[in-house]
């Protein structure tokens, strides 16, 4: 028996039961008992995804690394999810890590898709209240199989474009080099940077490689690569918030520094500050406006919320 084979066995605990079918339910559970009775509302109940708040980004660390040990991946695809807030505070004019984004934007992402829906989304307050922009809600990652067709230039452009920087060489996330048919990129939410050896337009070889030595390591069957950068204005949405950017020249005049940046289209650390000023300014009367959601806007109206 494994920690995995734990949870269903709670299946007629009372305060449990009571908990399935009632959104308002309260059930007083002891903190180390906390994870595999989430657990359970997760196996037992079937609703999906579960939307586990904490008070802080620490408390859903934790709570994210016990859930895994009763809901183990399936079939290579993690069941419980962490959803991070950002590191940065409000107007600090630096960025959140490439990592931070890259792991939103995946969630983001799996939310989006039926059969890819986490069973448990593990997230503190401070990520539920962020504004997400509306590129963050439409774009979709890049997946990379040996034997598909690749334009290698195609892809550079468009890995620029979810911000990546283009070096000499890789050694961190968020960072894409070519040379000639080799492109390495160091994907936002990998633990290994990949390498794509191409013959001609088709991906020959597939793999991770040691950033110390350059050297590759393992083969891969499949990469996914997720954007690195939250807050984007190329593109149609980016379009709609560079003008939100120039209204905002006039109307908010002590940001104007900022405004007119944004405007142009420009890119620079702690950008994604602004993000609440240039989203969710319309009416609100529109239902599949997505301008200015948070994340439980994104979970569904099937999701049960701990």
């Amino acid at each position: 028996m494994s920690l995995a084979d734990l949870a269903p066995l709670l299946r007629s605990d009372a305060g449990l039961t009571h908990a399935f079918g009632d959104q308002q339910a309260v059930v007083a559970v002891g903190e180390s008992a906390r994870a595999i009775a989430i657990a359970a509302l997760s196996r037992l109940g079937g609703r999906k995804p579960l939307l586990v708040a904490c008070p802080t980004g620490s408390d859903a660390g934790q709570l994210f690394d016990d859930l895994r040990q009763f809901l183990p991946a399936i079939d290579g695809q993690e069941q419980v999810v962490l959803f991070p807030a950002w590191e940065t505070l409000p107007f600090e004019r630096v960025s959140p890590s490439v990592e931070t984004m890259g792991r939103r934007l995946e969630v983001l992402w799996r939310l989006r898709g039926t059969e890819r829906t986490p069973a448990v989304v593990v997230t503190g307050v401070r990520a539920l209240l962020q504004k997400i922009g509306p590129d963050a809600l439409t774009i979709e990652p890049i997946t990379v199989r040996p034997g598909a067709t690749l334009d290698a230039d195609d892809l550079l452009a468009t890995l620029v474009g979810y911000g990546y920087r283009r070096e000499e060489l890789v050694e961190h996330r968020g960072e894409v080099a070519r040379r000639g048919a080799i492109i390495d990129v160091f994907p936002s939410t990998a633990d290994a940077p990949i390498r794509i050896d191409l013959w001609g337009d088709e991906v020959d070889r597939l793999g991770e490689f040691a950033v110390a030595d350059q050297r590759s390591t393992r083969a891969r069957s499949e990469i996914v690569v997720h954007p690195c950068r939250e807050l984007r204005l190329d593109g149609d949405e980016g379009e709609s918030l560079r003008a939100r950017a120039a209204q905002l020249v006039a109307e908010e005049p002590w940001g104007r520094e900022h405004w007119e940046r944004l405007a142009e289209g420009l890119v620079f650390d702690g950008m994604e500050s602004w993000v609440p000023w240039l989203v969710g300014h319309g009416d609100g009367e529109d239902p599949d406006d997505d301008t200015g959601s948070v994340v439980l806007d994104r979970v569904g109206a099937d999701a049960l919320v701990v």
